[in-house]
């Protein structure tokens, strides 16, 4: 009698102890029919250990991938070989709402699965055991790190007052376009652009006046070149532009437009007009530069000839 009454305090400690610890237990067959689904499981799918027993688990969780997650116990079966998910590669195996749907940043609990070989007498794998970790704290403050870093690299390289790449950054990427080039014998221009009489605009309308029309003949750039041309604002109203694979005529095209776009803008800065124009130099590469600052220096030569010659010109050698 007193046997009897150890086996059963056995069997409620056991079963207590899986209801109360802080992470999902599932134990389920080879026909992934759920056999055993703790107080965890329960409490977050609202799902009983009754209704789910000897079901499919894939009939109550339609979310799991089936193909995937049948794949996944594979070795588990057959090489009695254990097998992790993690949720940078998958977020989640159960679509659970998170603890704290207020404060969390995240709608659903991210999550670490073991499965693990449970072998019968016979030892034969004949079940698995799932266990299901809660880390969804520990996702998302690597999320807010990695998205800090991400942050941290686009000031680094991003010119604050126009959005374009900054000096630094636009060297680095007009080296790496030079080398490409040196090494291809590819098509490149490097365009190198002056807004007009900039000093002027400062002068009668004020430093905000010039930083708007800053911003504006940045716009201009952003809208009129590709999202692979390189666009860097090179100091103060000067700005440069890499144009991969373009060959003298195609930049010289968008060089134009440019240049027709910023004649015809009209910048309002406290209810006053201001009309401004912009010279252009452009040079494609060639196989004599020594170097990405040859190359720009030859831009900058047409930039000067294009101011020498009148301005709100294009030239291109």
């Amino acid at each position: 009698m007193s046997n009897s009454v150890t086996e059963m305090d056995d069997f409620h400690l056991k079963m207590e102890l899986l209801g109360s610890i802080e992470v999902g237990i599932v134990v389920f067959n080879q026909q992934f029919e759920v056999q055993v689904w703790n107080e965890f499981m329960q409490n977050h799918s609202g799902i009983l250990p009754s209704e789910i027993r000897n079901k499919s688990l894939f009939s109550f969780f339609p979310e799991i991938d089936q193909e995937w997650f049948v794949q996944k116990t594979e070795p588990v079966f057959q090489l009695k070989s254990p097998a992790f998910i993690i949720w940078e590669q998958r977020p989640h195996l159960f679509q659970f709402s998170t603890y704290r749907p207020i404060t969390s940043d995240s709608d659903y609990m991210y999550q670490n699965v073991t499965l693990f070989p449970l072998t019968s007498v016979s030892g034969d794998v004949e079940q698995i055991g799932m266990v299901v970790y809660d880390v969804t704290d520990e996702a998302i403050s690597k999320l807010r790190f990695i998205q800090a870093n991400k942050e941290l690299e686009k000031i680094s390289r991003v010119d604050g007052l126009t959005g374009l790449f900054n000096r630094r950054y636009w060297e680095e990427s007009c080296e790496l376009e030079y080398k490409r080039c040196s090494r291809s014998s590819g098509a490149s221009s490097l365009i190198i652009l002056d807004i007009d009489h900039f000093k002027k605009v400062n002068d009668t309308h004020g430093h905000p006046a010039g930083d708007e029309v800053i911003r504006r003949i940045a716009g201009i750039i952003q809208k009129t070149t590709r999202e692979t041309d390189l666009c860097g604002r090179y100091g103060g109203e000067e700005f440069t532009i890499i144009l991969p694979d373009t060959d003298i005529d195609q930049a010289t095209l968008v060089a134009e437009r440019i240049r027709r776009k910023a004649e015809s803008l009209v910048v309002v800065h406290d209810n006053v007009d201001i009309s401004f124009t912009v010279s252009v130099g452009i040079s494609a590469f060639h196989e004599s530069y020594s170097s990405h600052i040859e190359w720009l220096e030859s831009a900058d030569r047409n930039l000067y000839t294009a101011k020498e010659s009148g301005r709100n010109k294009v030239v291109a050698k």
